[in-house]
């Protein structure tokens, strides 16, 4: 049965990051409690919450205690065990449920479960021996990357193979986990689309977002993609047939190519993304406060970008340079967001900015000169 919760109830998070951090600034903003299960002291929604736990996110007590405390309950990244929240749900009000993290936890999985809901993605095998990377390889060809079946992110836990001179030094790596090898996806452009279901079935769609990445970590995003209409829809159609067909509740962030042939998606994450940053300062609803109201059975707000949009992520490496140009009158006006890391690690994301203007031209001169004084 759906339950709508309203202000001053206190919405539970498991994950305590700047994902969590930035959705909790929403839900404040609309008047709920925080409470957050996080096992590191001082985290970025520790730092705000109302209630905390620091315990492993796979404690029993502590989730149930959570789960007690908390009219509903969420997640803000997707490696939270799938198998604790599946056994703990019944002790609160978590409306997702385990099966968003279920899907998106396990890379073999995930592709299989879009290509059941009838999407295309990279071609792709499962791997868990020498023997089935060599097999998997002859079948998909080169370039390919292997990537672990679960964990890894920003690049980690992936090995790009162009041909046989990188084979030894994968086949080394090779162990008892499960491991799936991707083909190349000859792209024009990555793009990302966030949508969001409520608990009422209610479904709204974020515009397109063009990423840009460095070194496999996202660099820019722009609001709306400078893609052709026709792509933009087909996106956007996609995002709302996934998240229908896979039953999803909250949000869903899509990363997708732009082929010469249409779209093809990428990976799926169940929560708000690093690329739907730009929609605090610059769209009609953010990621995060469209989250909040999907878990609390709230009517959702149709996401309309404000002019143009463009989001820099700010890595331990970026800051100092950052704050100083911020400063000065040219940058003055883009909107700052720093997530409470308690170091500015080198390749780190620690913050963003938000860049947001009527005129695409004058704004994308505007970013670029920005990113030119950032160290690499």
């Amino acid at each position: 049965m759906n339950k709508t919760v309203l202000p001053p109830s206190t919405i539970g998070i498991i994950g305590g990051g700047q994902l969590g951090r930035m959705m909790a600034i929403a839900a404040r903003q609309m008047g709920y409690g925080i409470a957050v299960l996080e096992p590191s002291v001082n985290s970025p929604l520790g730092q705000i919450a109302d209630l905390e736990w620091h315990a492993a996110y796979d404690d029993k007590k502590a989730l149930v205690e959570l789960l007690e405390q908390s009219d509903v309950v969420t997640y803000e990244f997707e490696n939270v065990p799938y198998a604790t929240v599946r056994e703990l749900a019944s002790f609160g009000n978590l409306p997702q449920g385990a099966m968003p993290l279920i899907v998106t936890s396990h890379r073999l999985r995930e592709k299989l479960a879009i290509e059941e809901a009838g999407y295309q993605v990279a071609p792709f095998l499962a791997v868990m021996s020498q023997d089935e990377l060599k097999y998997a390889i002859k079948k998909i060809g080169y370039p390919c990357i292997l990537k672990t079946a679960s964990g890894g992110y920003d690049g980690k836990g992936q090995w790009v193979l162009r041909s046989d001179a990188d084979l030894p030094d994968v086949l080394a790596i090779i162990d008892a986990n499960e491991y799936i090898l991707e083909g190349f996806v000859n792209f024009t452009k990555e793009v990302s689309v966030i949508v969001t279901r409520s608990i009422t079935g209610e479904i709204e769609v974020f515009p397109v977002t063009e990423n840009e990445h460095v070194n496999q970590i996202l660099h820019v995003s722009l609001a709306p993609a400078q893609i052709d209409a026709s792509l933009r829809q087909e996106a956007e159609t996609i995002a709302q047939g996934l998240i229908e067909k896979l039953d999803f509740v909250g949000t869903l962030a899509i990363e997708m190519f732009v082929t010469k042939e249409g779209i093809v998606i990428n990976e799926l994450a169940p929560r708000p993304h690093n690329s739907g940053h730009w929609t605090i300062d610059g769209c009609t609803v953010s990621q995060f406060e469209q989250h909040v109201r999907a878990i609390c059975g709230l009517p959702l707000v149709k996401p309309q970008v404000r002019g143009y949009a463009v989001m820099v992520n700010l890595l331990g490496q970026h800051v100092d340079e950052a704050l100083t140009a911020w400063q000065q009158p040219e940058f003055q006006d883009a909107k700052l967001h720093l997530y409470g890391k308690d170091e500015m690690k080198r390749n780190r994301k620690v913050g963003h900015l938000n860049f947001i203007g009527d005129d695409w031209h004058k704004l994308k001169v505007k970013v670029d000169r920005f990113l030119a004084r950032l160290p690499e």
